[in-house]
């Protein structure tokens, strides 16, 4: 009888800790004023900007560090400088700064909170002319743009939530299904992110007068460098290169017809 009642105190326990997490995240609600979606985030502008700076020196070393050619990192700046120039980043209060990584091996470009943007030399080098270097960059400030990392940081502390409040002793497959539930939720919205981002890195190369059609070339090297052996996309937080690569072409007969 014991036991039971036992049962009981972890159920509501768990429960409250589950609707704490809910409330939690769906009271912190707010609409990008700059992409007019509505998201759930739970830190300040400043916070972004915060992390972003601390994290910054962390994500360089894992890649090498720095390039050492600065004539390299003065053309990457130069590129970036123009797309937040002329382009609704300048709006933003983020610090935008471009970073070219030492890494060959590795062909990616990230976004860190409150606009630190890096480009690996593995990407880099195999960039065909400036419209493609925009096009990876322009899609990193739509990340920052769109606060991505900060509105994950909440989903992620969410789905914790939901984690932990799933009481200790209980059948194991209920735990491993609420598991697997939170994955697939942040990698759906992981996809919905580089989709957005795309969207919104076309709207930035056509601003700061680049040809946003060389984003697909883009989006072919990504291919070819992820090879025969690529994730499913249902698997994956990125969506498939032939997919985005159609929402692109969406995209830029979007913005060329709304500015013409």
């Amino acid at each position: 009888m014991k036991r039971k009642g036992n049962s009981k105190i972890k159920l509501l326990i768990g429960a409250g800790i589950i609707i704490f997490s809910l409330f939690q995240y769906f009271s912190n609600s707010e609409v990008n004023e700059f992409t007019g979606k509505k998201q759930h985030i739970s830190i300040s502008v400043d916070d972004e900007i915060a992390i972003g700076l601390q994290s910054a020196p962390t994500m360089a070393q894992q890649h090498g560090g720095l390039y050492p050619d600065q004539k390299y990192q003065q053309f990457v700046d130069q590129v970036g400088r123009k797309l937040v120039h002329n382009s609704i980043a300048k709006q933003t209060n983020y610090k935008y700064d471009f970073h070219l990584l030492k890494d060959a091996q590795t062909i990616n470009a990230f976004a860190l909170p409150g606009g630190q943007i890096f480009i690996t030399y593995a990407l880099f080098s195999r960039l065909e002319n400036e419209d493609q270097l925009a096009g990876v960059l322009a899609h990193e400030i739509g990340h920052v743009v769109g606060r991505h990392s900060a509105e994950r940081m909440s989903k992620q502390n969410l789905t914790e939530g939901i984690l932990s409040g799933v009481p200790v002793g209980i059948d194991p497959s209920t735990v491993q299904g609420a598991a697997a539930l939170a994955t697939i939720i942040n990698m759906s919205y992981g996809r919905e992110d580089e989709l957005e981002s795309d969207d919104l890195g076309v709207k930035f190369m056509i601003d700061a007068g680049y040809n946003p059609i060389e984003l697909i070339g883009v989006m072919k090297i990504i291919k070819e460098a992820a090879g025969p052996n690529k994730t499913n996309e249902r698997l994956s937080t990125h969506p498939d290169p032939e997919n985005r690569i159609e929402k692109i072409k969406e995209a830029i007969k979007k913005y060329k017809n709304s500015s013409s």
